[in-house]
């Protein structure tokens, strides 16, 4: 049944497979999928060129199709990876970690090593020391969305 599908569509089977691997990548993004629709577009260009000669059998195309996915993959890989630039904002969207250093005045002491702070126009959960009301705090540290405050 796979060969006389094969046989019936000719060289084009990878060029239809490639492009629903590309749409597929589209809708459900990933940065995967393309480099394996991208290995069928190959198979599709070397099967316009190769369908007449014997050797170009369906196995043979199956396993180039292989090798070529995993090329790709890897390649893709670390293409993706080697793009992802130094930045010169390293902190944006990690709003957190952009407090450590940042002092306030307690309006509300720590008690029991728990307390509030407000920074900006947040009121942050605040871990350290318990401390009284008025008294400055630099943070230290985040820890998920609590800050870790110490006297400054």
């Amino acid at each position: 049944m796979l060969e006389r599908a094969i046989q019936e569509l000719g060289p084009w089977n990878w060029w239809v497979l490639g492009f629903v691997l590309l749409a597929a990548e589209l809708v459900a993004p990933g940065v995967f999928l393309i480099w394996i629709g991208i290995a069928a577009l190959i198979v599709g260009i070397l099967s316009l060129m190769l369908w007449e000669i014997g050797f170009w059998t369906w196995q043979v195309q199956f396993v180039l199709f292989a090798l070529l996915s995993v090329v790709a993959v890897l390649l893709g890989r670390r293409f993706v990876l080697s793009s992802s630039e130094a930045t010169d904002e390293p902190l944006l969207n990690r709003r957190a970690e952009s407090l450590v250093g940042r002092t306030a005045v307690l309006e509300k002491p720590i008690a029991e090593g728990r307390g509030r702070i407000r920074l900006d126009d947040t009121i942050w959960i605040i871990e350290g020391p318990d401390l009284p009301a008025g008294t400055r705090v630099r943070v230290v540290s985040t820890h998920g969305r609590s800050l870790t405050v110490e006297s400054a």
